[in-house]
Formats: structure tokens, sequence, C-alpha cells
């Protein structure tokens, strides 16, 4: 049996003659209770001075119940002291009806006490932390209860300004049933700290609590959930960690960042998260029994294994795709005499019993260079099973893994594995167990894998009187509303449009717009038929994504003809100032012509601290611009921030630009992300970036670029392309390229790159449309077979 605090009670049941003594004594101690508690009774407050009168006044046993209703800019303290028997209750007149919003802020400090059924929204603290177990660096809390609340998108606007959601100090302290979804800004979302002796030894308790998405930070210090610092990192948390669903949490690849000792991971779901539960410092970690579903979503990973003593048993991954330290198995490498923020060597780790379902990257060794050169010692991976339906090259050695012994462990049939002894080859077949998971069945082995019944579920986590539904709306997801052509009509229709729309234009018609359009919603852009609709614009930006806005073109041509001759001008850009939701652009099919009425005109350009999902732009043509194209250069800082994470360009005419095609800045030696992702093929570039204010005199500019993918493309008289190549083991592929008059890839940094068929031929292809003539040296020379250039006559 466990107390309301989640702690054991133990009983001991007296037998005999002296079982009626002790019914009798019990009797009157449990009457005593009673009649203490009912002298208690609940203090009904309806304002911040009632409540801190009730907070005065209250008694163990006794509660303090906030009346229904919005509460704005309160800073709550409840400081009391209740006991074991008799806690002292802070709840809600109505689960889930009091609305703490604005600056709003609670800390919980004294002994046994209840906080339940509490709602931050519609605002953010201006205090660093939202909830905190302490009054102040002296006053903690222990054997105190955070239950059924929750904190929905209570997140600064400040993108970069940070702040935690809730903060765990003292000891014995339990955080349950809550839901916590769309932390948006720096920060982790829950944290326990050891700053003070009187919050190390904790034996915390976190279990069955709702982590709602959380979308890519772009940036260090996106986590979900971190037990310690660096700085405290041998000391002891004994932090248990338990049942909770991880939906989507993908602030950084640091989900969970242990940095702590002797914690337990138990039976906590992962669900298409971007990165892995990490023990990025401290030892003997207990990773016991967890659940990685990746649904072959990019980037989902599942645990990382670094420092001494760390055990990993019984864990469950299927469908994940991240690699290197987003891998579904990660044992890293480590730094000889680490200080204590860096990488200490992996000792003594235990890796039994796991099992791993078409998950592609399984990294042994890992961050292995110059620094990390400390592998992995007196270790054990035994009796884990690998199967993969079709990938059969799943293990990455980075460098010496002799220190690891393998036994009794089993691969699918197809998996070439470099093993010498441990590893097996074994006929498999997937069978689906009680709960819905494919678990593999080996022929001719004694092997069962049991998924405990009380793993973490979805709905039953977090509270069952707050919706778990998905409250974003994806681009082309609503109506589709028809507007007519003429002056300013678009404006109306955004204006009295609802997230996800799609606003179709009349094929062959001409928009006028004498108004900046601001989007702060999913809205898609139209034509109705085979011939564009032109838009035509007389301001500095007729576009201007917001937060919370996204933008898909489909169809349309933008002609600059009655463009302001003013410096600075753009397309489309983000808004000046912070945006902590991430927005994506599509554009599809479109043309920006005679975008040249000044010295810089650019068709997408982006402020500091907004960022990007995706902006991808396909079967499209840019043609006389005086500006960049796409302008993904603010966060110069060096931090590891960038602006976008995932950049497409795809069969695209870009001819007589006189900036940047693409300009892509990701700096620092940060690793706590894997973006930028770029991805160009089959595109023709032709007189670019050659105008006097190209700073970069590049055609397309790279920096710190982690995943590049350049391939079938014509550049014919352009600036060089350029890029920098930094940490984090970027994957660079340039193949199948021809660069006429152009002068070749400049490759600069201390990283591994792949180029490949670089060509210097005249690519005979026709000045207006860029189809190659039947004599072009060109056709069928891409990677696919294809000719190079465009895959087809663009509409």
């Amino acid at each position: 049996m466990v107390n309301q605090f989640g702690q054991p009670i133990f009983n001991i049941v007296p037998m005999g003659r002296f079982f009626n003594v002790i019914s009798i004594i019990s009797f009157c101690s449990i009457l005593l209770i009673s009649c203490e508690s009912s002298d208690k009774g609940s203090i009904y407050v309806s304002n911040l001075s009632e409540f801190n009168k009730a907070v005065q006044t209250v008694k163990p046993g006794g509660e303090i119940v906030m009346a229904d209703g919005i509460w704005e800019n309160v800073e709550l303290l409840f400081e009391a002291r209740g006991s074991e028997n008799a806690p002292i209750r802070l709840r809600s007149e109505t689960k889930g009806a009091v609305f703490l919003e604005g600056q709003s802020n609670l800390r919980i400090s004294g002994e046994y006490l209840i906080v339940e059924g509490l709602v931050f929204r519609n605002g953010y603290t201006e205090t660093n932390e939202v909830i905190s177990f302490r009054k102040d660096e002296n006053s903690l809390s222990n054997h105190c209860r955070l239950t059924e609340c929750v904190i929905d998108n209570y997140s600064n606007p400040e993108r970069h300004e940070q702040d935690t959601w809730v903060v765990v100090y003292g000891k014995h302290n339990r955080v349950d049933h809550n839901h916590f979804v769309g932390k948006r800004n720096l920060g982790v979302t829950m944290t326990v700290r050891l700053n003070t002796e009187d919050s190390r030894e904790n034996f915390h308790r976190i279990d069955h609590n709702y982590f709602g998405p959380r979308e890519n930070l772009g940036a260090n210090g996106g986590e979900t959930l971190r037990i310690g610092t660096s700085h405290y990192s041998l000391t002891n948390s004994n932090t248990l960690v338990e049942n909770n669903f991880f939906d989507r949490c993908s602030g950084e690849h640091e989900i969970i960042s242990n940095k702590s000792c002797r914690n337990t991971f138990r039976n906590n779901v992962f669900y298409e998260c971007s990165g892995t539960l990490t023990m990025r410092h401290g030892n003997e970690t207990m990773v016991d029994g967890n659940v990685f579903i990746g649904n072959n979503k990019p980037s989902t990973g599942g645990i990382r294994v670094i420092n001494e003593k760390q055990t990993v048993i019984n864990n469950y991954g299927i469908g994940l795709k991240g690699y290197r330290f987003r891998g579904a198995f990660v044992v890293m490498n480590g730094v000889p005499n680490s200080p204590i923020n860096r990488y200490f060597q992996v000792d003594s780790a235990s890796i039994r019993n796991n099992v791993f379902v078409n998950c592609d990257h399984i990294q042994l060794g890992a961050g292995s260079d110059e620094e990390r050169s400390a592998v992995p010692i007196n270790s054990v991976i035994e009796g884990n099973v690998f199967y993969h339906d079709t990938k059969n090259d799943l293990f990455t050695i980075y460098d010496d893994i002799s220190g690891i012994k393998f036994a009794n462990n089993y691969v699918s049939e197809n998996i070439n594995h470099p093993f010498l002894e441990g590893v097996t080859k074994r006929s498999m077949k997937l069978n689906k167990d009680s709960q819905g998971f494919l678990i593999p069945e080996i022929k001719g082995v004694d092997f069962s894998f049991v998924i405990d019944s009380s793993l973490a579920k979805k709905e039953s986590t977090g509270v069952n009187w707050y919706s778990k539904e998905d409250k974003t709306f994806s681009l082309g997801s609503g109506r589709t509303i028809e507007v007519p052509s003429g002056r300013n009509t678009l404006n109306e229709a955004v204006k009295n449009s609802k997230a996800g729309d799609i606003l179709r234009l009349a094929s062959g018609e001409d928009y006028i717009l004498t108004k900046t359009i601001y989007v702060n919603h999913p809205i898609t852009f139209e034509a109705s038929f085979e011939e564009k609709a032109r838009i035509l614009f007389e301001k500095k930006s007729p576009f201007v994504i917001e937060n919370g806005g996204s933008l898909s073109f489909k169809g349309i041509l933008f002609d600059g003809k009655i463009a302001p001759d003013y410096s600075g001008n753009s397309v489309i850009r983000t808004s000046k100032y912070s945006m902590n939701k991430n927005y994506k652009i599509f554009i599809d099919d479109c043309a920006f012509k005679d975008l040249n009425m000044n010295h810089s005109f650019d068709v997408i350009k982006v402020f500091k601290n907004t960022f990007a999902d995706t902006i991808s732009i396909t079967n499209s043509e840019f043609r006389n611009i005086t500006g960049h194209v796409v302008a993904l250069d603010k966060e110069i800082d060096d931090k590891g921030v960038y602006n976008a994470e995932y950049v497409i360009l795809k069969n695209n005419i870009y001819s007589n630009i006189e900036g940047t095609a693409l300009n892509l800045y990701r700096g620092g030696t940060d690793e706590s992300t894997f973006g930028p992702f770029l991805e160009i093929d089959h595109c023709v570039f032709d007189q670019v970036g050659h105008g006097k204010r190209n700073k970069s005199k590049t055609s397309i500019s790279l920096h710190g670029v982690q995943v590049i993918d350049i391939k079938n493309n014509i550049f014919k008289e352009c600036m060089p392309i350029k890029s920098h190549l930094v940490v984090g083991e970027p994957v660079v592929n340039i193949r199948n390229n021809n660069l006429y008059k152009t002068a070749t890839f400049e490759i600069t940094g201390d990283q591994d790159y792949n180029l490949e068929n670089v060509w210097n031929l005249k690519p005979d292809f026709d000045e207006g449309t860029y189809q190659l003539t039947d004599k072009s040296a060109l056709k069928n020379k891409g990677t696919d077979l294809l000719n190079l250039g465009l895959i087809s006559e663009l509409p």
C-alpha cells in the first residue's frame, strides 16, 4: 500500500489476545483524527487577498478551495505545514474550472501539501518558474504533491527568453497525473534541482503525467524533463520517473536529460519523439521497460548511454529512424579525464533483454573524435533482439568496442553485423502481444519478451477532464473559399478565413494588393485551373507571417510590376518580432518575376527568433530578382540556433538572381540539434549571385548545415557554391551536378563530405524553358538516371 504521496505504508497486524485491545486503540485514534479533521473544514477563497489569509489560518487536514473562474496575474504562495495523516490541500472548486492566466505563478513551500485541479493558460510567467516547489532558496517543499493540474501553452512570447514550467526542489515530492502541453520558448518543461543539500537524495516520484507535443526549438534548451544539472551530476537524486506518456516531445535531441545519479526511468512511453532518453551525466541509472514508438518519423530515437554503471533492460523500440545521437540505441565515447560538463566514459554498462523492431540505427562508440576518444569498457550487451524487415546495415561502429562483451544477442537473417561472437542470425517472425506490440518470435530459441501491463497509456495519463486532442490545424485542412479577382479581395478573404482554409483564386485573373496581408493561422492560396492567377502588390512586404501563421501557394504568379521602389522589399517575410510558434511555407507551381524595382528585393526573408519547420519550394521559377530568393541567415550569434529545420528546393528555375538562391546559416559548435536539413534536386541556376550588393559573393551560401543533399542540378555562369562544415558529423552528399562557367564547390571546415561527379559541360538547353536539347551531354546523368536540371517542363 502507498499513501497519497506514493510512499509505502507497512502494516503489522497484531494477533492473538491483544487483537481487541489494539482494535480499541485504533478506533480511538481514528476518532481523534476524524475530530481533528472535521474541525479544519474547507476555506473558500475568491481572490488573492482571501487566498493569502486562508494560507495563514489553514490547519493540518484542512483545505483551501479556489473559486471557479479566471484568476489573472496572481502570484500564489502556498506555504503551510500539514502532516502525513492530515495533509493540507489546495484545490479548485471544480477540477479544470480554475484558470490562472496572465503573469501568474505558484510556489509550494512546507510539508505534506497537495495542489490539485488548477489550469495555467493564456499567459506566461515573468519569473523563471511557473510552479516551484519552494518559497526561496531556504524554504523548500518536502512530502508535497502536484496532481491533476494543467499547463497549456503557457509560453513566453519571446522565443529565447528562458523559463521552466515545473521545478521540483526538496525531498519526497510527487508530481503525478498532470497535463503539460505546448511549451514553445527556451527552457525545460520540468526539472528536478539538486543545487542544495536539502534537495539531494530526494526520492521524488514523477508518474502518470501526460507530456504533450513540444515543437522543435531549433536550439539547445528544449528538453522535456531534466533530472539534475552537470554541476551536481555526481550527486544522488534517487528520482523515480514512471508511467508517463511523452507525446511528440521534440524540443531538442534530449527528450529526457538525466544529469544525476541513481535515477529510475520505468514503463514510460515515448510516442513519435524526435530525440532520446539520454543518460547525459550521472551514474547508476536504471532504464527499465520503456517503449519508444517512432512510426517511421524522421529523427525519432530511443536510448543514449554515457557514464558509469548504467542499466538498460527490458526496453522496446519500434520504427525509430533517428541516427547518430538520435539512434534507436546509442553507446557513446567519452572524454579522457572528462570535466564534469563533458562526456564521461561508458564503464560497466549492463544492456540486456531489449528489443528493437524496424529501427534503423544502432550506434556504438558514437561521437568518436579527437576529444571523445575514451571507448566503452567493462560493459555487456546480452540477450537483445534486433529485427528489421528490409534494412541490413543497422550497426555503426565508430571506434574500438572490445570493451563491450556481446552474448546471446539475435538479429534477423537479413541483417549484416560486424561482431565475431555474441550476435547470431536467426529466422524471426513478428507476433502481436496482448497490447498490440509486434514482438519477434525466434525460431529455435526459447525467447519471450513481455511489455509490462502497467505501461503508460495516453488515455490513462494526465487528467480525464482536459482534452488531449491536437488543437493545431494543418495547411489545406479547412474549407475551400472562392475569391473573386480585384483590389484587396484577398485581404478581405484572409480576414474572414479560419485556420486551414484554402482560398481559391480565379485562373488567369489579377489580384491587386494595396495592403499587407498578415497571416496568423495556416492558410493556402491556390489557382483553380492550369493558368496561373497573378498577384500584384504595392506594399513593401505583401505577405507577413505572424505567430501561428503558415503559408502555402500553388499556381500563383507574383509580379513585381507595381511594387514600390524601396530597399528591403520581400514578397514573404516573417514578423519582425519573436515568434514562439513554428511556421511552414510551401510553394508549388508558382512564378516570381521582375522583383527588380530596387537593389534588394527578396522573395522570402526571415527575422531573428523565428523558426520554420519546413520551407519547401517545388516546380517553380524565379526570374529577374535583385535580392535573395531565400534568406535564412539571421541567427548569427553562433550558439547553435538557426532559422529553419527542413529546406527543400526541387525542380525549380533560378534565372538572373543578383543575390543568392539560398543563404542558410547555423553557427556555433552545439550538438543538441541536428538541423538544418537541406535538399536541392533537379534545379537550374542561371546567372545567380552576381549582384554588387551580394556580400557573400556566392550563388548558394551554407554555414553549419548538418544534412546536405545537392544533386542533379545545372549551374550556368553562377557565383561559387560555398559550404562551411562545423561539428556534429554532418552528412554531406553532393552528387551529379554540372557547373558550367561556374567555380567548383568550395567546402571548408574539418568535417568529412562526399563530392561525386562534378561536370563542366555546356548544358545545351532552351534559354526560355531550360529543357535540354536532344544533343545535350547532360541527358540521363542524374543519380536517378533522369536528365540533369528540370525533371519536366514547368507549367
